[in-house]
């Protein structure tokens, strides 16, 4: 049996846009097609998730995020 689920992403990093937030509020890494989860960092409660290796909190990511453009220019 095989489930396949579908989001449609709304947000991106502008740092690295392999990593989007969809309109659940999901974040996915779309190269690995995986959902990152949210995590609690430290003695300090604060809830964020690590990108790339680096704790990002919930707090700081609303800096970071972009909307996911219509249309992006490509050169050919």
């Amino acid at each position: 049996m095989t489930i396949s689920i579908t989001y449609q992403a709304k947000w991106r990093l502008k740092s690295n846009h392999k990593y989007v937030v969809t309109s659940c509020r999901k974040m996915v890494n779309t190269n690995t097609s995986k959902e990152i989860k949210k995590t609690i960092f430290g003695n300090s409660n604060e809830p964020g998730y690590y990108v790339d290796g680096r704790f990002v909190k919930c707090c700081d990511l609303r800096n970071e995020l972009e909307l996911i453009p219509v249309k992006e220019y490509c050169p050919f």
